[in-house]
């Protein structure tokens, strides 16, 4: 191999950037396709369009090469819970709620029937399972968790891994209906301080090994080829940087073989290094840079390290040593093209009748029943009310990493092997012989006898999900939704939506039965097989659920464990004793200070929310992409994954871009300034206006157009204005504390928004 083919080999670009051509001429030695990446840029394609890519990434590998042995590209992707990237896939639980079932033989058939819907869009390796320890539930990845328990973590590590790669020494592992399966994000990435996604563990040596390092343990032993870096810092060092931990524990002390791949441009953040530049990674034990739209970069600077003698070269010869060895045992040297593979090109396997079953077993096994006062089983032949937001809509019983990154942008024709949880109730009336009413508002005219209302957070994936407690926000009405249901007679039940526990002592005390029925996935069947008592209910957390919304969450083992509902609670159906709850949370639930963050890392902070405004539309909240015409809206990257947004106004009509509050504020109290964090890509044509609005009719603004236009092309820069000097607002009112509007057309990236003190009161 040259020098150049052995640094090809190291990088893993993102479909979005890299092409076939570029496999070919940089010998590429992975691809990936990110949360929002996909084949022609089309998050919703057929599943043919896949499998076709990988053909196409494929042969660009295996072109003939001037005498160089042609080496095999493999695709890695998030297939997290299920072949989420793809329509009509089975969407499995979360982690979160799998922990609560308790099966690890469920959990290794999971795995396989996710690895065999891989195989028939012709992928080799999924960045799954994570095996986090998730030990503060404000952090945005606890649904990836199975427990804060370790044991849990373990044994289901080790039936994940099994599943997807099949058993060590077999003639199928990893081939056939097999891939390769990774272990994330090592290690310590659910330890942080305050539950920061990407934050630092202070953890002590001792409690690495006791909390973090066992599922790690078991996934090696199951054979597992790759393992994942975590973004994460452990006592300050970054993980993508410790020598210590990839090389000498992970793979010398432990034995591991595989390779180890980092996370995306997680390297950059390794002090002296950048997205483009990082030989200290490989160094400290990295085999291969994901390396998204950077790898270009990451590749020269890689081989000009390994020439110039500052990167090893017995490094870098171990580092390919261990990616063609994961190759060769995943047999892809003798595979063929993906397509001529075994399933490649069976779509009926796709969310087929076996994995729904599958699917279907583990939503009705991992959720947990919280509360009944006596409704449940509800009766066959029953009335039934379904309600809330949530309870005919599959995009949210999935939440994140479901067909795109956060989980948003999606509609119901994009999942056609799926069953919603109101779905699944109709279909059991029916079978009954009672009947089931769709009423998102929980009206009603014919009173029924029971009510089932479906609410909970909206989808959100990695840090976009950091909260600053655990107090739910119930921003659509849920709970006024179940008191008005009980003040006209109506028994309620609660089937609450998370990615975590939450604080929902005024839902639980509502309720005459609440069910923690987690991230389901696909088959809202699962929710009424335990609610009308086809199966009984038998998941118990594998999460402590928190008595107060505020502070750290305590988990078992932890002194003055003291949680609302212990690890390992669950209830079974039937009239259990229940004492009303305190309805204190413990936090401030009013908006607070104004100054602060507004928006930051692609999401509106404090219950605000990013919306796009047309002449004649509604305001629009932006969750991902969104286009109405006037103003489009796309999320980008800055320092993180896709935590900016470019915005463009058309010219077509007025648009505005705004931040929404939950709640009015006063902003008239001190003298305060709007920061902005902003990059102008294209100066505005025609005049273009900050304001700040205060409801119907009333507003404040000020003219930004010669502002913009003098930091067209000077690349990330910061505007402030002084609250002040936007005439015409009643600040003790504000509704929405940023919009900037203009008629022309404009071009804006903008990474964070904020409030803070001014101490420049000038509107020169």
């Amino acid at each position: 191999m040259s020098a150049e083919q052995k640094v090809g080999q190291t990088i893993q670009g993102d479909i979005a950037s890299a092409t076939p051509e570029d496999v070919a001429t940089y010998h590429l030695g992975s691809i990936l396709n990110g949360g929002s990446s996909s084949p022609g840029g089309d998050e919703f394609g057929p599943a043919s369009s896949w499998l076709a890519a990988a053909d196409a990434y494929y042969d660009a590998s295996m072109r003939p090469g001037g005498g160089l042995p042609r080496i095999p590209v493999m695709w890695g992707s998030d297939a997290v819970h299920g072949h989420n990237n793809i329509v009509g896939a089975t969407l499995f639980p979360h982690n979160i709620g799998l922990g609560a079932a308790r099966d690890p033989d469920l959990i290794r058939r999971i795995g396989a029937a996710t690895a065999e819907e891989l195989r028939v869009t012709g992928l080799d390796w999924t960045f799954a399972p994570t095996i986090a320890v998730a030990r503060d539930d404000r952090w945005g990845r606890t649904y990836e968790s199975f427990s804060e328990e370790p044991g849990i973590v373990a044994s289901y590590a080790k039936s994940y891994v099994l599943g997807l790669q099949g058993e060590r020494g077999r003639s199928d592992w990893l081939r056939g209906g097999h891939v390769i399966a990774t272990a994330k994000h090592f290690i310590a990435d659910g330890g942080t301080t305050g539950g920061r996604d990407r934050g630092d563990a202070d953890a002590d040596e001792t409690s690495l090994i006791r909390l973090h390092a066992p599922g790690y343990v078991a996934a090696i032993d199951a054979g597992v080829q790759s393992v994942m870096a975590s973004f994460s810092s452990w006592r300050g060092g970054k993980m993508h940087g410790s020598h210590d931990l990839l090389t000498d524990v992970l793979k010398r002390r432990w034995g591991f073989d595989g390779l180890v791949v980092g996370d995306w441009d997680g390297h950059a953040k390794v002090p002296g290094c950048s997205p483009t530049d990082c030989s200290q990674s490989m160094s400290a034990g990295l085999d291969m840079y994901m390396a998204p739209a950077s790898w270009k970069g990451i590749y020269a600077s890689t081989l000009a390290a390994a020439r110039s003698g500052r990167l090893p070269m017995a490094r870098l010869d171990d580092a390919v040593r261990r990616i063609l060895r994961v190759k060769i045992r995943a047999g892809l040297f003798e595979a063929g093209r993906p397509s001529s593979r075994p399933l490649a090109g069976e779509y009926a396997v796709l969310g087929s009748a076996a994995h729904r079953a599958i699917a279907r077993e583990a939503v009705a096994k991992s959720v947990v029943l919280l509360k009944d006062r006596g409704v449940l089983p509800i009766s066959w032949g029953a009335r039934v009310l379904v309600a809330g937001d949530g309870a005919d809509s599959v995009a949210k019983q999935s939440g994140g990493w479901t067909l795109t990154w956060q989980g948003t942008g999606t509609r119901p024709e994009h999942f056609p092997n799926a069953q919603s949880i109101f779905a699944g109730i109709r279909e059991a009336a029916r079978a009954g012989g009672g009947d089931a009413q769709l009423s998102p508002s929980g009206a009603f005219t014919t009173k029924p006898d029971v009510a089932v209302v479906v609410f909970g957070e909206d989808t959100y994936a990695e840090f976009q999900g950091d909260r600053a407690d655990l107090l739910f926000d119930d921003h659509n009405g849920a709970l006024a939704t179940m008191q008005r249901l009980k003040a006209q007679g109506v028994s309620v039940v609660a089937v609450f939506l998370s990615g975590r526990p939450l604080w929902v002592n005024r839902h639980l005390n509502a309720a005459d039965a609440f069910v923690a029925a987690w991230l389901p996935g696909s088959e809202g069947g699962g929710i009424s097989d335990v609610l009308y008592g086809r199966r009984a209910f038998t998941g118990r957390l594998s999460f402590s659920w928190p008595a107060y919304a505020y502070g750290a969450p305590l988990n078992v083992g932890d002194l003055d464990y003291k949680p609302l509902f212990p690890f390992g609670y669950g209830l079974k159906a039937g009239r259990n004793a229940w004492t009303r709850l305190s309805e204190r949370s413990g936090v401030d639930e009013r908006l607070g200070s104004p100054v602060g963050p507004l928006f930051v890392d692609g999401r509106g902070v404090g219950g605000r929310a990013l919306q796009i405004d047309g002449q004649n539309d509604s305001p629009q909240t932006v969750t991902g992409a969104a286009d109405n015409g006037s103003v489009a809206v796309r999320p980008i990257d800055r320092e993180r994954q896709e935590d900016a947004r470019e915005v463009r106004w058309s010219g077509r009509s007025r648009g505005t871009l705004l931040v929404a509050n939950a709640r009015a504020q006063d902003l008239g109290r001190q003298p305060l300034a709007i920061v902005a964090s902003l990059r102008v890509d294209g100066a505005p044509t025609a005049p273009a206006f900050l304001e700040i609005r205060c409801g119907q009719g009333c507003a404040g603004r000020r003219d930004v157009t010669t502002a913009l236009s003098r930091l067209a092309g000077r690349g990330w820069q910061t505007l402030t204005v002084p609250v002040a000097c936007l005439a015409g607002a009643d600040t003790s009112r504000v509704v929405a504390p940023f919009a900037i509007t203009t008629v022309g057309e404009m071009r804006l990236s903008i990474s964070s928004l904020s409030i803070q003190p001014s101490r420049d009161a000038s509107c020169s």
